[in-house]
């Protein structure tokens, strides 16, 4: 099997300058991949076919009254933020791989290419639609050629996105449809009326919220109840433990974690020789610097002795351990070739016991992550009291109030 740490090993073309914008200022962090080595790739396969593991039948999760498949498949990888973007064809054949193998929900946003995300998963998606749940995001202002020139959140901007969201999908509503990042400009209130709107028009179902603090996601919820939230959660970013969780479990939320494994730092093959490629994201954020990796490496090495309990990588483990905090947490790793998508999908196969997911919580807690988990523009971009050092109880976070 080829290990797509090589992809980044030998370089790949420059990105395109309006993805380039986007990386440096407006880049949202991808649901991340998950590579294995040929020995481990062998190792989960087998213990896939030993347990039915490639059974269509899928175990299912609620977010709130959405029934979804435990494992979603984020699709923003296939339009290019590690490398180049995926062929058209061979991510409509990796999507359908996936669906193939019980996965129901699938999670894109107009941002992602920009447009690009969207048209491949429409082209995939189109001939199963029924059977499927679809979820996408609006809150940024892009041109018609791509270019990403900030947040915006205003309702006509709302339902604009929302009639070329529904073209490019090839469908006629929209399951979830997540705001991605909170306008300062924009009441909440406001935003949260004008997805209610839209779901009495019949072309959105579900309303959800992504970067989001309590207080927002409060005052979003009393204008329009909030199906999901989906904000950064994995092993190494516990940011949602502080109050995001909680409210989410006490307001019957569903939460959806986005870059699960870390960016790919979970799996154990973003070493600290690792060379990022020039189209890579992950080369600008501070948490990726050869430094920090050698720093963070303890992460994954708890991580491999929980696995090798389990016959199970390392990243497979960061995915049950998501699994086992919530049963209305759903991740959403974005593979891009489907030896990776099969390796994220056996990860349901891997049954933590209390005692492991003791000795995950112990030993990180011991560990200090070295540096943030994205550059300062981005994380401007991430709600009061959705990122660790930020609180928004008592407050009401980055969105106005009327």
């Amino acid at each position: 099997m080829k290990n797509y740490a090589d992809d980044f090993e030998t370089g790949a073309p420059e990105m395109p300058s309006r993805r380039k914008l986007f990386a440096a200022g407006l880049g949202i962090a991808a649901a991340s991949l998950l590579p294995l080595s040929e020995s481990r790739a062998q190792t989960a396969t087998s213990g896939a076919a030993a347990t039915g593991a490639r059974s269509s039948n899928l175990q299912r999760r609620m977010l709130g009254s959405l029934e979804v498949s435990a494992m979603g498949m984020g699709c923003q990888n296939f339009a290019g933020m590690y490398s180049p973007p995926t062929n058209r064809q061979e991510a409509v054949r990796i999507i359908r791989a996936a669906h193939d193998r019980g996965v129901t929900f699938f999670d894109v946003a107009e941002v992602y290419g920009p447009f690009l995300g969207e048209d491949i998963v429409g082209e995939a998606l189109s001939p199963i639609r029924d059977q499927v749940i679809i979820a996408t995001k609006f809150g940024f202002d892009i041109t018609p050629e791509g270019q990403v020139t900030g947040v915006n959140s205003r309702p006509d901007n709302i339902k604009r996105v929302t009639e070329q969201q529904l073209r490019c999908l090839k469908t006629d509503y929209i399951d979830l449809q997540y705001q991605h990042r909170v306008d300062p400009t924009v009441p909440i209130e406001d935003v949260a009326g004008a997805v209610q709107e839209l779901i009495r028009e019949g072309k959105v179902r579900h309303f959800g919220l992504s970067a989001a603090g309590e207080a927002t996601i409060r005052r979003a919820h009393k204008v329009q109840p909030v199906t999901a939230v989906q904000n950064e959660y994995s092993v190494w970013t516990r940011d949602p433990e502080v109050e995001v969780l909680a409210t989410c479990e006490e307001l019957g939320i569903g939460f959806v974690p986005w870059s699960p494994l870390g960016m790919g730092y979970l799996t154990g093959t973003v070493t600290p020789m690792f060379v990022h490629g020039p189209a890579d994201l992950r080369a600008n954020l501070p948490r990726f610097t050869p430094e920090a990796r050698r720093a963070n490496w303890p992460v994954v090495e708890l991580l491999q002795r929980v696995g090798a309990r389990h016959q199970a990588a390392p990243g497979q483990v960061a995915l049950a351990w998501l699994l086992a905090r919530k049963p209305w947490i759903v991740p959403i790793p974005g593979p891009i070739t489907e030896d990776q998508m099969d390796q994220n999908m056996d990860a349901l196969q891997v049954q933590l016991s209390a005692a492991d997911v003791k000795e995950i919580d112990d030993g990180f807690a011991r560990i200090t992550v070295q540096s943030a988990r994205l550059s300062p523009p981005m994380l401007a971009m991430i709600d009061t009291g959705a990122k660790l050092g930020t609180s928004s109880k008592g407050g009401t976070g980055m969105s106005p109030v009327r």
